[in-house]
């Protein structure tokens, strides 16, 4: 057994039944098992898991029943430490959030689906839905145990009931859970994404006056359509609340705005793998806000997702059309090489030949900002041997616009295959 006291290195001395007798650290979440013993909660989860689920570690008497019970007398003794000791450097730990157990999540999901009874009404529906939100917010523990409870399925159901009972608040709540869960069977995002009137209804949310149930819509509409590989119905609309999305989260309050704009890039991603739904795009506006975007600064990751559906959607006559249109398009393309990610150049020359190949016009504009030696500089990188080829393939487009622009014009002295974020 260790000492009682060991010195901190902050050069302050923790008791040791403050001390975990797992980790030896400060308990933060002190719990205690059956045969009386008391650990950090994360310390004994950890040992159970590890396949030492038979053994109390510090007794080694038999772990009969492994139910948590939370020491909040020793927890509020050890807060009380922590504060008397803030002078030397000491932060108090936050009053855990406990975890949701068995019980309380299959009477919450029963209550929240149930459609007759005494007592059931839509607003205490969707205060269980609420509560469980609440659960599933705290942790991915909770969330796991959530979803092992056919919460999935049992969403869906209430989403899509569009009885007259069906509340706002319901259908709200019952969304802004769903999304929270990875939707990976391919059999319930084919539900979704291959019925008319699911889309319908989630296109009719995608307008709706509450900004979170937009962004929540589209997150949904973005896991169907990607879990399935499927086409959506009346994708002329559901472009269009996609990209009303993407405009109006500039002038949205927080915490919308940053969340809708990722949303809304990954839902038109999505949207833009099916050939057949580019076109729709295209005429939907998707060019000029993409490059709209990108101008005003995304993340890494986002930007990387909006150059590869400029990459996807140039390679269509139209697409290349509306992009070259756009004044801002050549240079914000040509000042993204090299300069975020090797996906996000890769993506960026595979936008840019595709432009350069249909027009010469497109060719002295990109020559013009500077490409030339960006181009040059790639294919000395480290970055992807198809942005490499991509890179070398302008060149050679690009060849009797040197003398004129490149260099001079340089702030320094290539087509990918787009895959799935």
């Amino acid at each position: 057994m260790p000492r009682s006291l060991e010195p901190l290195d902050i050069g302050i001395q923790i008791p040791y039944h403050f001390r975990c007798p797992i980790s030896l650290e400060l308990m933060r979440d002190p719990v205690t098992v059956c045969t009386g013993q008391t650990y950090d909660r994360s310390s004994i989860e950890s040992w159970v898991t590890t396949g030492n689920n038979t053994t109390c570690p510090v007794t080694r008497a038999p772990l009969t029943d492994f139910t948590l019970i939370p020491n909040h007398t020793l927890r509020r003794l050890i807060q009380e430490w922590c504060v008397a000791n803030r002078s030397n450097g000491v932060e108090r730990i936050p009053t855990p959030k406990q975890p949701a157990d068995p019980t309380s999540v299959r009477a919450l999901l029963s209550q929240a689906s149930a459609t007759s009874g005494a007592h059931v009404s839509a607003r205490s529906r969707a205060a269980a839905l609420r509560r469980l939100r609440g659960f599933a917010r705290d942790s991915e523990k909770n969330r796991v145990l959530i979803a092992a409870h056919n919460a999935k399925e049992i969403l869906i159901r209430i989403l899509f009931d569009n009885d007259s009972t069906t509340s706002s608040e319901l259908v709200s709540e019952s969304l802004a859970l769903l999304v929270m869960f990875p939707m990976t069977e391919h059999d319930q995002c084919l539900s979704i994404a291959s019925d008319p009137g699911r889309v319908e209804f989630l296109t009719r949310l995608l307008f709706d006056s509450s900004v979170e149930t937009r962004v929540n819509a589209a997150a949904l509409i973005e896991m169907a359509v990607t879990g399935s590989k499927e086409t959506v119905s009346n994708s002329e609309s559901v472009f269009e609340g996609v990209l009303d999305l993407l405009r109006d989260a500039a002038s949205s309050s927080p915490p919308h705005p940053r969340r809708a704009v990722k949303i809304g890039i990954k839902t038109l991603f999505a949207l833009c793998l099916s050939k057949t739904a580019r076109g729709v795009a295209v005429s939907a506006g998707a060019p000029e806000i993409l490059i709209d975007r990108l101008a005003a600064g995304l993340d890494r990751c986002d930007t990387e997702r909006a150059l590869a559906t400029v990459e996807i959607l140039c390679r269509s006559p139209e697409g290349c059309a509306a992009f070259g249109e756009h004044a801002l398009t050549v240079p914000v393309l040509v000042k993204t090489i090299l300069r975020v990610s090797d996906r996000a150049t890769e993506y960026a020359a595979g936008a840019l030949l595709a432009l350069c190949t249909a027009e010469e016009r497109w060719r002295d504009e990109a020559a013009a900002a500077g490409v030339v030696v960006q181009l040059l500089l790639m294919v000395q990188s480290e970055c992807t041997e198809r942005a490499k080829r991509k890179a070398q393939k302008l060149l050679k487009l690009l060849r009797d616009s040197w003398p004129d622009y490149s260099f001079a014009n340089s702030d320094d002295f290539a087509c990918s295959e787009v895959v799935p974020f």
